[in-house]
């Protein structure tokens, strides 16, 4: 192979700008709706926050630790091709394990139609009744045999105590009930009025034709007559039919046979509440979508960081890595069309493709059919395989200049804010526009258009940059994001969210600007990206994970607008100490004379007249500017 062929810049750059655009085309199809997905599990707000904390924190230790092992035996490619193969099948893994049920997905699908309209089955209906604490997959699997069994199956699964202490005394009193009248109870009981009022007029109801069956006479029930394992029952319902005037009482057992036996009760009952405690539905639904995760964020966090890494390094290498800057561009245009998408075409299909597969299942297809593109392209992915055994960690010397100077920690701490408030956006938005009767068709529109405008903004960076100080650059910033989620506790319609969303140019993008801007400042040759890389991906997903975990919590306490206006007065508040505390902060000037020394010729002369054209004298001038 000629050498020509082999440093081809050009054809690097384009097969790389390939790949990051069909990686974040099936990244987008599935990470911004995975909150939707657990929605449909059943998970509560608190879970949600805690598997995707789990995967950001997965993120930040992990991605880094994986990049540099992979670095350091010259393994990279074996570690961009098994990261895209396993995450594939990762993300396949939640379309098996847990299962939707028909009508959660049907509740969340159609959202057009009235809800009632959207319910076919009866345990849909007595979800609409009862609510979340009605186990509604008993109803509609309930057999017939006898109006008794049927009546009680209906009422053993209630969790809801209340309803269950007053019906269940009624209905075991109701052994002779005939067929037609109990068809009419349970009938009326199935009516979609979740009112406390309708549970008084159902237990008068089953109360009046109880009594209207049962005999005028006080019977005993013979325990012959029952199976061997409810003789406790059948010696309790002796002693109430017999009452207290009743001669013959079951014989008294042996106390210390009958001391044992209620150990045995009481400790089986003990463990069951344990169990069932512990070992609920949405309980068993978390740990199996918990462990799911962590494995697809095991496989997926290294190959964005390592790929990255590898492009940096060869380009590096040809004296190319201004260039390198041109590939942001098409990971954002991948993710714009991936979110965009996926959604219109889940829009225009049935809520079940086939079958029992419901059409959430398509955002892991495209995910998954993505990865596999973006697999075959890696095969050609630019991998510059250094001969020289370096094992100096770039990212602990970034993290020792950060640390070097206060204005840039105090930087670090406003991206860790804006990660923490940010995490309750990306996670729970999405629930916010479903409760107002949002399809996912403003959901990807809205998250098209906030990276979109973050595209068209990027070609006026400079003239903003320049316009503005670094101080009010990131105070305009905060500003902005602090409007946004002012702004999402008001949502009163779909649509609304979409032309907030064209301030997130002004509140990320501005924000990552001027980051980029502030790093390069305070970097030493070669470190430059890493500090980016620190700020951007370490301190942003560390914020990102503890939001995600308090914000569940505080849903579920308050509510979601609450959190909403919360974050908007946390940021107001994070503004004000920024403008009072930066320019207090020392701040010890360096200058980056590796990309001084790359400027053009044209601007350095050895003629006294002509000193203030000087690279060294412009630079120190500029580097006092921006502060």
């Amino acid at each position: 192979m000629s050498a020509t062929k082999q440093w081809d810049i050009s054809k690097a750059l384009a097969v790389a700008s390939l790949f990051h655009f069909f990686h974040n085309f099936g990244k987008f199809c599935v990470i911004p709706f995975l909150t939707i997905f657990f929605r449909y599990l059943g998970l509560s707000p608190p879970l949600v926050g805690i598997v995707m904390g789990i995967k950001h924190i997965i993120y930040v230790f992990w991605a880094p630790l994986c990049s540099f092992v992979a670095r350091s035996n010259r393994k990279r490619r074996l570690l961009i091709t098994s990261s895209l193969f396993l995450s594939a099948g990762a993300g396949l893994a939640l379309t098996f394990f847990p299962p939707l049920e028909k009508d959660v997905v049907l509740k969340y699908c159609n959202v057009s139609l009235p809800w009632k309209d959207r319910l076919t089955t009866p345990a849909a209906l007595d979800f609409e009744m009862f609510g979340p604490d009605l186990n509604t997959s008993f109803v509609a699997t309930v057999a017939p045999p006898t109006t008794t069994t049927l009546a009680t199956s209906m009422f053993t699964n209630l969790s809801h105590t209340t309803i269950t202490n007053s019906v269940m005394k009624t209905i075991s009193a109701s052994k002779t009930l005939e067929g037609s009248d109990a068809t009419d109870v349970i009938a009326h009981l199935s009516s979609p009025t979740p009112t406390s009022e309708t549970f008084t007029l159902h237990q008068k109801r089953l109360k009046h034709v109880t009594n209207s069956r049962l005999p005028k006479k006080k019977v005993g029930i013979s325990s012959s007559k029952l199976p061997a394992r409810d003789t406790t029952s059948a010696q309790a319902h002796q002693v109430e039919g017999n009452g207290s005037d009743s001669p013959a009482l079951s014989p008294k057992p042996n106390a210390s046979k009958h001391s044992v036996h209620q150990k045995k009760v009481r400790d089986v009952s003990v463990s069951q509440s344990v169990q069932e405690y512990f070992l609920d539905k949405e309980h068993k639904t978390f740990l199996i979508v918990s462990g799911i995760i962590i494995v697809w964020a095991v496989f997926a966090a290294p190959l964005e960081w390592t790929a990255d890494d590898s492009l940096y390094e060869y380009l590096d290498f040809v004296d190319a890595t201004d260039r390198h800057n041109n590939v942001w561009f098409w990971r954002y245009m991948g993710a714009c069309l991936g979110s965009c998408s996926i959604v219109f075409l889940i829009d225009n299909l049935s809520c079940f493709l086939i079958a029992d597969i419901p059409q959430v299942y398509l955002h892991f297809y495209g995910y998954s059919a993505f990865m596999i593109i973006t697999l075959i392209l890696s095969t050609f992915y630019p991998i510059y395989v250094s001969k020289k055994s370096e094992h100096a960690n770039k990212t602990i010397k970034a993290l020792g200049l950060i640390g070097s100077d206060g204005r840039i920690i105090l930087l670090s701490l406003t991206v860790f804010l804006t990660g923490a408030v940010g995490s309750t956006a990306h996670n729970f938005l999405f629930w916010q526009l479903q409760d107002i009767g949002s399809t996912e068709l403003y959901m990807g529109a809205s998250i098209s258009l906030a990276l979109f405008s973050e595209v068209v903004l990027h070609f006026f960076r400079e003239q903003l940059l320049k316009a503005f100080s670094f101080k009010w650059t990131v105070a305009f910033s905060l500003g902005c994001l602090a409007v946004q989620f002012l702004y999402y506790s008001f949502l009163w319609t779909p649509w609304a969210v979409l032309p907030i969303q064209l301030l997130s140019a002004f509140s990320n993008g501005v924000l990552f600007w001027a980051v980029n801007s502030q790093a390069e400042n305070v970097a030493t040759p070669g470190t430059e990206r890493s500090i980016q890389l620190v700020l951007h991906c370490l301190s942003h997903d560390c914020g990102a994970s503890i939001g995600s975990f308090a914000s569940g919590f505080i849903i579920s306490s308050f509510s979601l607008p609450i959190l909403y206006q919360a974050c908007c007065v946390t940021l107001l508040l994070w503004l004000l100490v920024f403008l009072l505390v930066q320019p207090r902060l020392p701040h010890t000037k360096k200058i980056n004379y590796s990309r001084l020394l790359a400027a053009d010729n044209s601007d350095m002369s050895d003629s006294e007249d002509e000193q203030e054209r000087d690279w060294l004298v412009k630079a120190m001038k500029d580097d006092t500017k921006k502060w």
